[in-house]
């Protein structure tokens, strides 16, 4: 290592952020030394007596969830399951994910979620690629898996409906929409029903003995924007991590007294480790949601007393539109978080001026278990996704080089921590290219580009694979969707790179028009704005503008998506 690299990793090591850390938060926690089952076990014993969830008004409590877990873990390992096998979630937000997750988990099995959106070629991919014998799946998907069997190695598929946990009006309603949905499942040897397997086993599942630091607990697998998805390996050791250091960065966050809505999606891991473990392990109350309804969501805020909020910056937008919103008292919630993308300055400002209090900015990735960074409670610094967790080593490195920069400098955002993953599911390739080992620690390269200033907060720059090079330059496409967004006629934009032989990559931008200027606003306006707010060679040289963008389930925009459109084009 240079010495200039050398003399910068030393002040990263100095962690200047821990001056922010609230009162007698440490600058590291313990961790403990258990596996989910067992802490999910610890929290029974405090709060079995409370409700867990709420789901369209049926209410469940954490001893029941607890026992139907059990007896789901029974089921499976009757039906040959052993430590170490993975089995395969295509469901929504509801009961059955829960229970389903941590009766895997109880056997030392590995949960692999996966979308409910994906195609069948993206559900046979993530089956053989984590070599998933069995899966767990809503009745209104298994036609995807069907199309796909006989091309996995799939052994068992287990069916269940939402209707299974819906309080007796809600199932009424749910018939009243017409929904003959048996017919669709075909009797094929290995077709079981969920709710046969939690009916005929009782609660006693054989006990498996797990290592917290070796055996994973889960499989999620990354968005794949550049080459195919990845299963990031999660360990119970780091699950338990991002439990104990979230709690404990927020002392008035209190064990068993919270409740949160339960949107984000539970397939991916910020619904999955920040909003349902963290409400099985602390005895919180999480009101779900199997699709968005932000009536509805308000609705259930009001009447359950919600005390936390987790979202992402499109939901907050739409959130802004919606009359009921702006007349709910936000106030009296202790935090507003958002993470897994970047929140536009117009969206945050409108929030704090709307809605009266200020949202508060997180970072992570599926391969952090969730979370690195986030802002303290003392200290919400508008624009920064602010300082690492307990425990949580971050630098900035060139990406090229992999020299350590300088304080103040823009690079690759790396991090070593305790909830940072295994590596990847069969993919030593990749796990040469993201890892590197400087200054006694292994550090994991995010593929962000980021900042620190001299306080110790965090700023997003850009993801390396959005990055456009044009003619040489390199152009962020977040900075550009910034000065779209602050266009009082632009409701939504996005921004990605076209290649080109003669430039390397043509600045494109989508644009989303306010309704009221729909049909009005030309790429005249568009392109100069850009060019009284950016340098020439960010201006956009391609406008196209739209009724919507694209969206994953976790409700960010769909960068991958638009690039692929590109390529399916050129093609016809």
């Amino acid at each position: 290592m240079k010495k200039e690299s050398a003399s910068a990793l030393v002040e990263y090591e100095k962690r200047h952020w821990l001056k922010w850390y609230a009162k007698d938060v440490p600058a590291d926690v313990d961790i403990p030394e258990k596996s989910i089952p067992e802490m999910f076990d610890e929290a029974i014993k405090k709060w079995g007596g409370k409700t867990a969830i709420v789901f369209y008004g049926k209410k469940m409590k954490h001893q029941e969830i607890h026992e139907l877990s059990l007896r789901f873990a029974a089921a499976l390992h009757d039906l040959g399951v052993r430590k170490g096998d993975r089995i395969a979630l295509l469901l929504p937000n509801c009961p059955q994910f829960m229970i389903a997750y941590h009766g895997i988990l109880r056997l030392g099995a590995v949960a692999s979620p996966m979308s409910p959106l994906y195609s069948p070629r993206e559900i046979k991919y993530q089956l053989n690629d984590s070599e998933s014998k069995r899966i767990v799946c809503l009745d209104l998907l298994y036609e995807k898996v069907e199309k796909v069997w006989e091309e996995t190695g799939l052994q068992h598929a287990i069916i269940t409906s939402i209707e299974e946990y819906l309080p007796k009006m809600a199932r009424f309603f749910s018939r009243a929409k017409g929904k003959a949905l048996s017919a669709e499942i075909r009797q094929r040897p290995g077709i079981l029903k969920f709710q046969d397997l939690i009916k005929k086993y009782p609660p006693k599942p054989p006990k498996v003995k797990i290592d917290p630091h070796e055996d994973l607990a889960a499989l999620p697998y990354t968005g794949g924007t550049t080459g195919v998805p990845k299963g990031a390996m999660l360990t119970h050791y780091n699950v338990a991590a991002i439990q104990e250091e979230m709690y404990r960065f927020f002392p008035d966050i209190e064990d068993g007294k919270e409740c949160t809505i339960a949107l984000l999606p539970f397939y991916h891991i910020y619904g999955q480790a920040v909003i349902m473990l963290t409400g099985a392990i602390h005895g919180g109350l999480a009101v779900l949601f199997a699709k968005p309804d932000l009536e509805a969501i308000i609705a259930a805020m009001e009447q359950h007393n919600v005390t936390l909020f987790y979202g992402v910056p499109t939901l907050y937008k739409y959130f802004l539109n919606v009359k009921r919103a702006r007349r709910f008292n936000w106030k009296r919630l202790k935090y507003i978080f958002c993470g897994a993308d970047t929140l536009h300055k117009e969206v945050r400002e409108d929030w704090k001026r709307f809605m009266g209090k200020e949202i508060r900015e997180g970072y992570g990735l599926t391969e952090t278990t969730a979370v690195t960074h986030t802002n303290p409670p003392d200290r919400n610094k508008p624009g920064s996704f602010g300082i690492p967790l307990p425990n949580t080593h971050v630098a900035i490195i060139d990406p090229d080089t992999k020299q350590f920069l300088p304080i103040g400098n823009e690079g690759e955002l790396v991090t070593s921590a305790p909830q940072v993953m295994r590596g990847y599911w069969e993919k030593p390739e990749a796990n040469k290219k993201s890892f590197l080992k400087a200054g006694g620690r292994v550090w994991f390269r995010t593929g962000d580009i980021a900042r620190m200033d001299e306080e110790g907060y965090f700023y997003f720059v850009e993801r390396t694979k959005d990055m456009i090079k044009y003619k040489g330059y390199s152009v962020f496409a977040h900075e550009i969707e910034e000065v779209l967004y602050n266009h009082p006629k632009i409701k939504e934009a996005a921004v990605i790179g076209v290649p080109d032989e003669d430039v390397g990559e043509r600045v494109k931008a989508i644009v989303v028009p306010e309704i009221d200027y729909r049909g009005k606003l030309t790429v005249e306006e568009v392109t100069k704005w850009c060019e009284e707010n950016l340098a020439h060679y960010k201006v956009p040289k391609i406008v196209e503008f739209r009724g919507e963008i694209p969206k994953t389930d976790a409700f960010k925009i769909d960068h991958k998506k638009l690039r692929e459109e590109l390529f399916l084009v050129k093609e016809q």
